[in-house]
């Protein structure tokens, strides 16, 4: 069965870190790209990071450059979410995707916020960031 698993989600104080993984089943995670997504209560789903299959490369939303890193470990099918410094604005409900496409057509369709023919959805992984 096709499956992509987000976990780690938790309640966490501003300034902390916490790391997401997703968990790809029933596909080659190294062949696709992968997308992590967020949904805040009542907001649209936006884009956070995405990282190529092959070459590496990375992109990530201004709102969380230089706090969040997303990675891959293509032995254990998984890609990682770390996020540091975490602040209030940072709770929803994080979700990671994978596309058979490029990186750079993932991340037209984050600026855009528009995400028509992604292949596989994970279920999401609740992150609150609260004192």
């Amino acid at each position: 069965q096709v499956q992509l698993v987000e976990s780690g989600g938790a309640l966490v104080q501003p300034g902390g870190s916490l790391r997401l993984p997703c968990a790809a089943s029933g596909f080659t995670l190294e062949n696709h790209v992968i997308g992590w997504f967020r949904q805040a209560p009542g907001k649209e789903r936006e884009g956070v990071s995405c990282i190529s299959s092959s070459d590496g490369r990375t992109y990530y939303a201004d709102s969380v450059k230089g706090r969040f890193t997303i990675s891959r470990d293509n032995a254990k099918n998984t890609v990682y979410l770390q996020m540091n410094r975490l602040k209030p604005e940072d709770t929803a409900v994080y979700y990671c995707a994978g596309d058979g496409r490029t990186v750079q057509a993932m991340w037209v369709m984050m600026l855009r916020a528009v995400y028509y023919g992604i292949d596989y959805w994970g279920k999401g992984t609740l992150v609150t960031v609260s004192s």
